[in-house]
Order: structure tokens, then sequence, then C-alpha cells
């Protein structure tokens, strides 16, 4: 008999996915972390994790949309946190075949190599986006999906092929849909790592698009601790879940904060080319987490305050900034 679960993290190099490796290993399980083949052998951001945390990481490097790899990463797993992605917005208003193939089959890769497998737990990660602007708040699981992306539109696809294997087969499913995480290590193509970054590049004009949109902020660590909740929750197999704080600030306000906080000087113009098409911007997130604490003993540890210096601290470290391109805009 195995003595600890067996678990697999696709999209493990990335944000939310090197983080969640971090906890898992931490919980004492066995990680198996899908890790995008590049001809770099980059693991993304698992390369600069603890490197006691990394050796007791099993690297499996693949293409999530290749069924054949996704298969042979699924062997002898008992639980798969189902992260990989493309998420950018604006790159799926260019490029949506890619995110077709990424998000809406490569989930379907997971879901098919999980049934052969007879893995035990799927945990498919989903995204507020595809709430679109919240038609009554808190949003809940029960409100209308609405496409306003192409992005937004695959994970609407991937959530409900996700959820056909449930009532089809039944493949034990949930349907994890985190607002929005911010964190260190998060791309510069989210607004967060923008402003901070653009701030201690030493800019004093901080380009921005729309900043009248709300978000509901769920600091990283807030998020897989989420994940690992609803993992050990089986009364959540079948249901879709939020992971929310259950609040909500403009991005104007947002930004305002980081700038007292590192920059007071620093001003915030309109950049034309990072606006979202009008009928395509998402206006309004702010999510409801009761189903989530109903379920579970999750809490968000984090305040807003907290979490946004914790993100500056690390971006502060040298090291860290360079590895990101202030001078453009990160689609």
């Amino acid at each position: 008999m195995k003595d600890r679960k067996v678990v697999l993290v696709t999209g493990a190099d990335g944000f939310i996915g090197s983080h969640l490796t971090e906890l898992l290993v931490s919980e004492g399980f066995k990680v198996r972390a899908f890790c995008y083949y590049n001809s770099f052998n980059s693991w993304g951001w698992l390369d600069t994790i603890d490197k006691s945390t990394l050796e007791q990481v099993e690297i499996f490097t693949g293409d999530i949309r290749d069924p054949n790899g996704v298969r042979e990463a699924m062997k002898g797993i008992d639980i798969v946190y189902h992260l990989a992605a493309l998420i950018a917005i604006p790159f799926s208003y260019h490029s949506p075949d890619s995110y077709v193939d990424t998000n809406v089959k490569g989930t379907l890769n997971v879901l098919q190599a999980a049934r052969d497998h007879g893995v035990e737990r799927v945990l498919v990660t989903s995204t507020s986006e595809v709430y679109g602007t919240a038609q009554f708040v808190p949003i809940t699981e029960e409100h209308p999906k609405q496409p306003q992306s192409p992005y937004s539109a695959t994970k609407i696809g991937a959530d409900s092929i996700a959820d056909s294997f449930y009532r089809s087969f039944d493949l034990p499913i949930t349907i994890v849909r985190p607002f929005n995480t911010y964190g260190p290590r998060q791309s510069a193509r989210a607004v967060i790592p923008t402003i901070i970054s653009q701030l201690l590049s030493g800019k004093d004009e901080i380009k921005l698009g729309d900043i009248t949109p709300t978000r509901d902020l769920l600091y990283v660590e807030d998020t897989v601790n989420g994940f690992h909740a609803i993992a050990n929750c089986i009364d959540l197999i079948g249901h879709e879940v939020n992971i929310a704080t259950q609040s909500e600030i403009s991005i104007g306000d947002l930004a305002q904060e980081m700038i007292n906080q590192i920059n007071p000087k620093a001003i915030i113009v309109t950049d034309g080319e990072r606006l979202r098409p009008s009928k395509s911007e998402v206006f309004r997130l702010f999510g409801s987490n009761e189903k989530l604490r109903k379920y579970t003993d999750w809490e968000p540890s984090y305040s807003l305050e907290k979490g946004i210096s914790k993100t500056i601290d690390w971006f502060s470290d040298e090291t860290n900034l360079s590895r990101y391109k202030t001078d453009i805009y990160n689609v």
C-alpha cells in the first residue's frame, strides 16, 4: 500500500501552481508537477522555490494539449489539481484557437486520463471571469455564465465538459473557481504586478486601462489553502465552488494604495492599448465564499493591506523585479 497520497499538479510551473506545489509538499503529499515542455528546460517558477522543497517534487514535462503525455503523467495518481491554462485575456482576443486547444481540449485530456486511471479526485480550476460583469452580488455559484472574452468562453467550456464527466461517468470532479488571485510570482499581465513593477522601476506615470472596474482580490496563500480544503471535502464532489474574500475594490483605489506605499508622487494615466473592448470588460466582480465556508473550515488569512505589503516586499527584491519587463504592455 502507498503510505502517502500521490498528487498531480498541472500548471505547476505557473503562479498559483507553484505555490500549490509548495503547500502540498509541506503537507506530506508525493507531488508530481506537470510543467510545460520547452527547449530551455525551464520549470517556470518552480526553478525559484526552495531547493529542499524542489528535491521532493517529481517533475514531468509535457504539453497539456497532448493526450498521450497527459495520460502518462496521470499514472499512479490519487488526486489531480488541474491548473494548466492560457489565462491572459488580451492575448485571447487575437489567438482564440490556442485557448480552445489549451483550456478546452487540455481539460478534456485531463478528464479522459483521470477516468482511464480511476483517479479518486479531480479538481478543475475555473475563473471568476466566467461570470462576467456581476448581475447580482455577492456572486454565488448559481450566477449566470457570461462569456465576455474568448478566454472566459473557453473556461466556461472546460467547466461544462468537467461537469458532464461527473454526470455521465461519475468522475469525482470539483470545479474550483478562484476570484482575482495575486501575490509573489504573478505574471506582469495582471494588474497588481503591472502597477508594482512600474512603480518600483521609478516611473512617475503609471499606465493602466479602465480604473473603474472592481475586483475581489485574494492573496495566493489563501487561494491554495482553498484548493487544499476543497480536496479534503468529499461533500463537494460534483460541485462548483468559489474561493473569494467577499469584498471588492476598484482598480483605481487599488492603484492608489500601491502608489501611496511606494511613490506618492506617481500619477495614473490611461493607456488606450490596455483598454478592453467595452462589451468585453468585466466591470464588477464581488464573490460569495459562503459555500466554501459552509463545507470547509477555510477562512481568508490575509487582508488586502497585508497581502499587498507582502507582494511589494517580494517585488522589491531586485532579483525578482528584474524578471519583469516594465517598459512594455505585457499581454
